[in-house]
């Protein structure tokens, strides 16, 4: 019989989340670069990357957004992006930015991502390395620095007129000026400077700085950005001060950092949580740990100047009538498999067989649904509690889900979930909950795990509950070792050797492959395997030099320690016998008269390779094969 998902699996876009379908369909993002063009951003420098060259602030702050642009590409193919250059001459005569504050220039408007604006940008940039003094041409300094107010203002006009109400926005400010008042402390301007902050947050936008400090001109936050910039907007009268971290010291760190913050986190499921009849909260889900696959495949048709996306449509046509079928008329039904009393195996070949006229069951696509969800509605439902010491590690047998309360759906679900967050961890339990996140996905039974809030060096847990799908009886498997031995805990921290490592840095090389092929075919470049990199090849020389001295400490305490020198001794085990044959054999055996001498289970392993019936007595094997040397001489 084939797998049950073959039939009962409906489409992915019959699918109807919830009744809000904005739960799930993703947040775009939107990212506006706002660059500073003072005389240090535009000033010349030696390059890093390359000998005997210059370079600029501004310039590798462009080459930073053309990069960002392109990875975003073949990621975020429907996210947003525009550059705003502040703290320069040059003005917006027509079009968009011609409104915007006095010293401020939109210098690519806020539009989804597209390959003919990052060429045009690319060209800029590499226009600028040729000609060193192309952007202090183009974009001259202004002889004063504008206001911080007026920059928020501008930003946030071009945010509303160009950015999609529900995106996900975000400012990336660049600038290597700690003291945009120039020792001035003028506290009407640091005001100014944090009402319109204050109303870029309140609109949902976030302001990202990226501040740029070198050996000559190290950068000091506390001089004005410290009393500006905040990172919470909970309340109007209580600020968060900028983080340190958010400073970089190289220019180099300003695309690693961008591209830490290039994907926005979005819950995977918005359902509510029935605790008792009556007593229902709003909850969201996020998923940990998920594994990133290349994309779905499309279609693009070439026009020339650009590439765009080919529209795919599927439609369903009645091969007897030779007509399309509305997609509500399509039924399913099963396909069962042959059986040994079919009349009809031998005719149609084993696997198949056809159903009488009456016979096959169908339904429709609304049935199927029902079959799945069992006529469930989305959300979670508390069963009960049990001890946590009743959870065994084993029992998670597929990637937890993190859930977190919805205020925005329920009023008081936050101080609901907290209380029995609380609890549960003070009465050493797990709850049970009969889970459905999805309308068009099955129900399962899942355990809820608190966890705490906890903080550790440079990391952070938060609060909420782990959402632990439970496996059913024959998801588990026996192990095949009876007897488990754990290291030491000494050995294990000594394991520990370094807590530098940064999964991040080290993109999948795979996908980045991959990536690197779209990005050249996007921008019409050739594309040469022998210049892709693969950042997780070991570097041998400085692993030797930094962790070699560990590594050999650890081996004296793996030596030392007895768990290291157990042996599990198993027992043997028969080797099953060779019953396979040839079919010269086979033939020799059945010209010469043999074929009943042949043994029971090499008959059945013949006629399964010949994709025959299996079934009958050892008369029945035999002439079904004899019958099929005759037909194949």
């Amino acid at each position: 019989m084939p797998p049950y998902d073959d039939w009962n699996k409906l489409d992915e876009e019959e699918d109807e989340e919830l009744q809000d379908t904005s739960y799930f369909e993703r947040k775009h993002d939107v990212i506006l670069f706002a660059i500073d063009c003072s005389e240090s951003m535009l000033a010349l420098r030696d390059d890093p990357n390359h000998e005997d060259a210059k370079t600029s602030h501004l310039l590798s702050a462009l080459d930073a957004a053309v990069q960002i642009q392109k990875r975003k590409v073949v990621v975020g193919p429907y996210d947003s992006v525009g550059i705003m250059l502040y703290n320069t001459a040059r003005r917006n005569e027509n079009g968009p930015g011609s409104d915007i504050k006095k010293g401020t220039y939109v210098y690519q408007p806020m539009s989804t991502i597209n390959a003919t604006t990052i060429i045009d940008l690319t060209q800029l940039v590499d226009e600028a390395h040729d000609n060193l003094d192309l952007l202090n041409e183009e974009y001259p300094s202004t002889e004063k620095h504008i206001p911080v107010g007026d920059l928020f203002t501008s930003c946030n006009w071009v945010l509303r007129d160009g950015a999609p109400k529900s995106a996900t926005k975000r400012i990336f400010l660049i600038t290597d000026n700690d003291d945009p008042l120039e020792g001035s402390h003028n506290s009407r301007l640091i005001t100014s400077a944090r009402t319109t902050l204050t109303d870029l947050l309140q609109a949902g936008v976030t302001v990202e700085p990226f501040f740029i400090s070198t050996d000559d001109r190290p950068f000091n936050q506390h001089k004005f950005w410290a009393n500006v910039l905040v990172t919470s907007s909970e309340s109007d009268e209580d600020f968060d001060l900028l983080p340190v971290s958010l400073s970089i010291s190289r220019i180099d760190d300003l695309l690693e950092q961008m591209r830490f913050h290039e994907v926005p986190k979005r819950a995977l499921f918005n359902i509510p949580f029935e605790l008792a009849p009556d007593l229902v909260i709003g909850i969201k889900g996020y998923g940990l740990v998920t594994e990133q696959k290349k994309g779905a495949y499309k279609y693009f048709v070439d026009l020339g100047d650009k590439m765009e996306v080919v529209e795919s449509i599927t439609t369903h046509v009645d091969e007897e009538r030779e007509a399309e079928v509305e997609k509500s008329e399509v039924l399913y039904g099963m396909t069962m498999g042959a059986t040994a009393e079919d009349e009809d195996t031998q005719e149609h070949g084993f696997g198949t067989r056809s159903v009488r006229a009456g016979r096959r069951v169908f339904y429709t696509a609304e049935e199927v649904r029902s079959f799945r969800t069992l006529g469930l509605e989305p959300g979670l439902k508390l069963l009960g509690f049990k001890d946590r010491s009743e959870l065994a590690f084993e029992d998670n047998v597929r990637h937890s889900l993190f859930i977190y309360p919805d205020e925005g759906t329920y009023a008081g679900s936050q101080r609901t979930f907290t209380a029995l967050l609380i609890s549960m961890v003070k009465k050493g339990k797990i709850g049970l909950v009969r889970a459905l996140t999805r309308r068009n996905a099955s129900p399962s039974f899942c355990a809820l795990l608190p966890q705490e809030e906890s903080e550790g060096e440079g990391w952070a847990e938060p609060s909420g509950f782990h959402l632990i799908p439970l496996p059913f009886a024959d998801d588990i498997r026996a192990a095949p070792i009876e007897e488990g031995i754990r290291a030491g805990k000494e050995l294990v921290d000594a394991a520990k050797m370094n807590s530098a490592y940064q999964p991040d840095s080290y993109p999948n090389p795979a996908l980045a492959f991959h990536y690197a092929q779209l990005e050249a075919t996007a921008f019409r470049e050739e594309f040469d395997p022998d210049s892709f990199e693969d950042h997780t090849l070991p570097k041998y020389n400085t692993i030797q030099r930094k962790a070699g001295p560990l590594i050999k400490e650890w081996l004296k305490c793996l030596q030392n320690d007895e768990s290291a020198k157990a042996v599990i001794v198993e027992a043997g085990s028969k080797r099953k016998a060779d019953v396979s044959l040839s079919e010269a054999e086979v033939r020799s055996r059945y010209e010469s008269g043999g074929l009943m001498q042949l043994r029971v289970d090499q008959m059945k392993d013949f006629l399964k390779s010949k994709s025959l019936a299996l079934s009958g007595k050892k008369a029945d094997l035999t002439e079904r094969i004899a019958e099929w040397l005759d037909e194949h001489p």
